[in-house]
């Protein structure tokens, strides 16, 4: 592997770079995106419990606020449980997106690398193109020296799309979970208001 590595020359460098932080990325998004981290079950029907039980009180909201990005949504809404149905949506909505940029951290930065890393891999081809065509060697009568030098420059080639391809796909699979987890997160949210202002039993 590091023979390969020293063949493909110096720009397969940057691309295990962006490797290394595409894994760490992955890893770290499929730590953050766990679904009883997001959504824990049960939350919904607690909150709602303790509510018609006690009320609401400022160690409630403070609990809610350290428990989870759900928690933190209906903290943000019983927190101004008193003032009217529209007020209160509005602080859910705001501490809604608040969570909504948590939950695409680092997104971004996975979708870049998916996007650029086959720009790169032909980039170091081209650089490995031009050495090899600008080599006295080049010009002999050994096309299998020639041979052996294009396929050292399209190594870089392969090594970015060995990156891009799953990249891309965790990439998309973090959207889309996103958007399903703000979605839930939204519903639940809407029946805590429904419940506090008597529109739901």
């Amino acid at each position: 592997m590091f023979a390969i590595l020293q063949a493909a020359g110096w720009p397969i460098w940057p691309l295990l770079l962006a490797s290394i932080i595409a894994v760490a990325l992955i890893i770290e998004r499929f730590t953050a995106l766990r679904r009883s981290r997001i959504l824990p079950p049960g939350l919904l029907t607690a909150v709602v419990n303790e509510f018609r039980q006690k009320g609401v009180s400022e160690e409630m909201i403070r609990r809610l606020e350290t428990h989870s990005l759900l928690g933190r949504v209906f903290a943000a809404g019983l927190a101004n449980v008193k003032n009217p149905r529209e007020v209160m949506r509005e602080a859910i909505e705001e501490a809604g997106r608040s969570a909504a940029m948590e939950l695409e951290r680092f997104l971004t930065s996975l979708g870049t690398i998916a996007s650029i890393s086959p720009l790169m891999g032909l980039f170091g081809t081209v650089v490995g193109m031009i050495e090899i065509f600008g080599s006295p060697t080049a010009t002999g009568n050994n096309p299998q020296i020639l041979a052996h030098g294009i396929s050292v420059a399209l190594y870089n080639t392969g090594f970015g799309l060995i990156i891009a391809i799953p990249s891309m796909i965790f990439y998309r699979h973090f959207r889309a979970l996103v958007e399903h987890l703000l979605v839930e997160m939204e519903q639940q949210a809407v029946k805590l208001v429904e419940v506090v202002h008597g529109e739901r039993n």
